[in-house]
């Protein structure tokens, strides 16, 4: 088998078992090998959220950031002194190299936020496919409030405060997100935890810093905060991690420093556990709006599917069975549909000597191959549901999951 066989099984792979730690890393030394080093860091970045603190995850973070940053130009040679009776003349070296500044490491590492790393969003709610109880949510919780500042104040309602979307893998977190900048007109800045964390002692917590510094300058600003959990994990679970404490330490303070005049930066968190975070996070003020993200129902599918079938030739797609069988699935498990659907019909043409479309067997076929990934995922949050939920804050997610007893 070749070397790129080999890495597009282990891709399938890691589509089919996303939440395989030792596979995504990997998969991400290959990758980086290959000179893909965004891809790796993706796939490394993955598997830190699933692991924070997987020993081989943190040395593959360490060994691609480390090849993602400008390497320092080279000083230009300084001529030898003439040679002198005398000697070495000590002070005038030193006058030499007075003005240079000693770097630090950590400069190197991992960029700061800078304004080229905030976009403007085009994408709206409306461009979302279905989800419409997800959308009526955001309006009233958070949509609504902030484009109606002067009316909330009436009602007491405070705009200080970030809002949790939360819910399995793949079901269109990080687009809703995007959508919700749109629909403010806003800024938006999508943070994942490799743009904090780091290995230097110190260096997150002013990563972190900057970042919020950043969204305040590009105010109006929807500041997203991917993979939440994995920057503010539970100080309990942290004890033999003092740079992981004061991580969420300094999160917690930028998350105050919001009610405080900061105006116009609105913090969104995205987790696929959000049982794993700091209650700190969840207090009024910080992360004290939550919101379930489900996967996606009929109209979602549906939408889904047919975006991720518009430029593969197709001939007589039966939408409306294909929707009747992936209840569940995850938005990401329906584009894998189709992708491998489209690897069979290539197959197939290659076969024959001519072009074969897609057709409803074909993605019906795949549907045999991939399983939706949401299923880990629901029997973990029925544990915290049956276990966990004492104040409340899951009563929607029991309420789907008493519906969807079979998940």
């Amino acid at each position: 088998m070749s070397d790129d066989a080999l890495l597009s099984s282990l891709l399938s792979a890691v589509a089919a078992a996303p939440e395989d730690v030792p596979l995504r890393v990997h998969v991400a030394g290959l990758l980086a090998e290959r000179d893909r080093l965004t891809e790796a860091l993706q796939h490394c970045t993955h598997a830190l959220a699933v692991e924070p603190g997987n020993p081989a995850a943190l040395a593959m973070l360490q060994r691609l950031t480390t090849l993602l940053a400008p390497q320092p130009e080279s000083p230009a040679a300084t001529p030898p002194p003439d040679p002198s009776p005398t000697g070495f003349d000590w002070r005038q070296a030193e006058e030499q190299v007075a003005d240079i500044a000693t770097p630090d490491p950590a400069d190197h590492l991992i960029p700061s936020p800078t304004i080229e790393d905030i976009e403007r969003p085009k994408v709206r709610l409306s461009d979302v496919g279905g989800m419409e109880n997800v959308k009526q949510r955001l309006e009233a919780a958070f949509l609504g409030p902030m484009r109606n500042p002067q009316l909330a104040k009436a009602f007491g309602k405070s705009l200080a405060g970030g809002l949790l979307l939360y819910g399995p893998p793949g079901c269109g977190k990080t687009f809703i997100a995007r959508a919700v900048a749109g629909e403010l007109g806003a800024n938006f800045f999508n943070v994942g935890i490799a743009d904090v964390l780091d290995i230097y002692t110190g260096a997150s917590e002013r990563n972190l810093a900057q970042i919020f510094e950043a969204a305040r300058r590009a105010a109006p600003c929807v500041l997203f905060l991917d993979e939440v959990d994995a920057l503010g994990q539970k100080r309990s679970h942290l004890t033999h991690s003092s740079s992981m404490r004061n991580t969420v330490n300094q999160l917690l303070s930028e998350m105050d420093s919001l009610g405080g005049g900061n105006d116009g930066v609105f913090v969104l968190g995205a987790t696929n556990h959000p049982w794993d975070m700091d209650s700190a996070l969840r207090r009024p003020g910080r992360f004290d709006r939550t919101l379930l993200v489900l996967p996606p129902d009929a109209p979602a599918r549906a939408a889904i599917l047919e975006y991720n079938l518009r430029e593969r030739p197709t001939s007589s797609i039966d939408i409306g069975k294909l929707v009747a069988a992936t209840e569940h699935y995850s938005g990401a498990d329906l584009a894998h549909i189709c992708e491998t659907a489209a690897e069979q019909a290539l197959a197939a043409s290659m076969e024959a000597g001519q072009l074969r479309p897609l057709t409803t067997s074909d993605l019906v076929a795949a549907l045999r191959e991939v399983r939706p990934s949401t299923g880990p995922w629901f029997a973990t949050a029925r544990n915290v549901v049956t276990f966990g939920n004492t104040d409340g804050s899951y009563d929607e997610l029991a309420a789907y999951l008493r519906k969807h007893r079979k998940l």
